[in-house]
């Protein structure tokens, strides 16, 4: 990773030890503070469990993750593409995902890939090229959106149910650890709520920060935990998963 001296927070930050969304306008939308919170609490849980030795982090961006998994790991290789407007002083390799990786066999022992599949076009060749590059018994943690509205245009081109990332995962010859829905139903019309409503002056951002807030503090209830397990089989905001390479 180049530049880790200047790295500095931007869609993720800590608070009292815990990765949560940035309250950074700047950084993070108010509309999109919902799934980013959901979204730090798997990156959490799992960075501490399963990042090691060498790390490629793929669609890095402004490697919002660096601090969740920095302690945890010896090397950081960031990648990222050539679309962007905005010069990135982190990149160690500016390159096409859909194209061969530049990387050895077995080379990486983590590889990050955070709300990036999506805007793949060939996502097959992206997991061939990751299981190869993957060390044996290494990890890939990933998210992706599902009930997402439609960002990064025209670049963005999918959406997968478990079922297709279970079919990535057997396909390019991994193992799946973990495969968790983000969110349920009531995650997904408050997102679509928060998107649109924060579009009105004044009153549209209070409502769009009261929902979110109402929701993250909702779903830690009994009834919020019931109503998740009820509805976020069929109804996911999107996926967490963790794959191995098998030994």
């Amino acid at each position: 990773m180049q530049n880790r001296e200047k790295w500095k927070p931007s869609k993720f930050i800590y608070t009292k030890g815990k990765l949560v969304a940035s309250r950074d306008e700047k950084e993070l939308n108010l509309a999109f503070r919902l799934i980013a919170t959901l979204t730090a609490e798997f990156y959490d849980r799992n960075l501490k469990q399963y990042a090691k030795g060498k790390l490629l982090d793929l669609g890095c961006g402004k490697v919002p993750l660096y601090e969740a998994y920095r302690d945890y790991v010896t090397d950081i290789i960031c990648v990222d593409w050539d679309k962007s407007i905005y010069k990135n002083i982190y990149l160690d390799f500016e390159l096409d995902l859909t194209k061969t990786l530049p990387f050895a066999d077995n080379e990486f022992d983590t590889i990050i890939l955070s709300d990036v599949l999506e805007h793949i076009p060939v996502p097959e060749h992206l997991w061939k090229e990751m299981a190869r590059v993957l060390s044996r018994n290494g990890k890939l943690i990933m998210n992706v959106p599902f009930y997402y509205w439609i960002h990064e245009k025209p670049y963005d081109y999918y959406r997968y149910t478990e079922y297709a990332l279970r079919r990535f995962v057997e396909l390019s010859g991994l193992r799946v650890v973990q495969l968790k829905p983000i969110g349920g139903a009531l995650e997904v019309m408050v997102d679509i709520f928060a998107n649109n409503i924060n579009r009105l002056p004044k009153l549209g951002r209070l409502l769009s920060r009261f929902a979110q807030w109402f929701t993250l503090r909702f779903k830690r209830t009994r009834y919020g935990k019931k109503l998740l397990e009820a509805t976020s089989d069929k109804f996911p905001l999107g996926y967490f998963l963790v794959a191995e390479k098998p030994q």
